[in-house]
């Protein structure tokens, strides 16, 4: 494949931003103008062109797709859909830093040692019902 081609070709993964806007809102179901609204409260960032011309991604579409499903299946405004998306930004970093955690962890563990091993746990605080409180 030349340089060229790889030039001409549009991104066609999660991330690449190809379609325009009458294009994207066609595929979402709604009205340019609705896209418009929904850049504007902070739903979707569409990337621009360097002459300023909105470009939506698969993602973006899908994006798109849930913001329509929350406001008219389950009549949820647009401030409420903001949250939601917020809250699931938060929920997938979460998830993230606790894969990246659970595989520290994992790292650490000394050799020779099952997963799933029940490890007793030594601890130099004794309960109050156990011999009384410690000097």
């Amino acid at each position: 494949m030349d340089v060229e081609d790889r030039f001409d070709r549009p991104d066609l993964s999660e991330e690449g931003a190809v379609y325009v806007i009458s294009v994207a809102a066609k595929l979402a179901g709604v009205h340019p103008q609705t896209l418009r609204i929904y850049e504007r409260k902070g739903l979707v960032r569409p990337k621009r062109t360097s002459g300023n011309t909105r470009r939506y991604s698969k993602r973006d579409i899908d994006l798109l797709r849930q913001i329509q499903e929350m406001t008219q299946e389950f009549g949820i405004n647009l401030a409420g859909v903001k949250r939601i998306i917020e809250m699931q930004a938060e929920l997938t970093a979460l998830r993230a830093r606790m894969q990246d955690l659970e595989d520290q962890l994992r790292a650490a563990e000394p050799p020779g040692r099952r997963e799933g091993q029940i490890v007793p746990l030594r601890s130099v605080f004794l309960p109050p019902w156990v011999g009384g409180a410690r000097p």
